[in-house]
């Protein structure tokens, strides 16, 4: 059985979450100028959402508010995926690794919010 987090920062679906920020963050930086209030700026606030609102519900004390932001993260995840879509379709970058990235957030965050559910029942 595993260690319980003492802090957001040692759940690995947090860690994963700052790693795709991170690499968002570098990817945007070749965006074009024009971009950089529009499609860079709303990539960059959904997608950092996501590690600030497991972040946030890590505190929660009770498991349904935990929940509510972990479901506050997933929809921001959406909404960055909507971005990488996007991304992609205007011919700004390669997206298919952090494609990759994204899904794995998605099914950690699933798995995270599956595990704090059972715990409720």
């Amino acid at each position: 059985m595993r260690e319980k987090a003492k802090s957001f920062q040692d759940l690995v679906v947090w860690q994963k979450a700052h790693q795709l920020v991170l690499a968002i963050y570098k990817m945007t930086r070749c965006f074009p100028k024009e971009e950089t209030y529009g499609l860079t700026a709303q990539m960059r606030r959904a997608v950092v959402s996501v590690p600030a609102n497991i972040a946030e519900g890590f505190r929660r004390r009770g498991n349904q508010e935990k929940i509510r932001f972990l479901n506050i993260a997933q929809a921001s995840l959406e909404e960055a995926r909507y971005y990488l879509i996007l991304t992609s379709d205007l011919g700004y970058a390669d997206v298919k690794e952090l494609e990759e990235q994204f899904v794995e957030v998605s099914k950690l965050l699933e798995s995270y919010s599956k595990a704090i559910l059972s715990s409720i029942s």
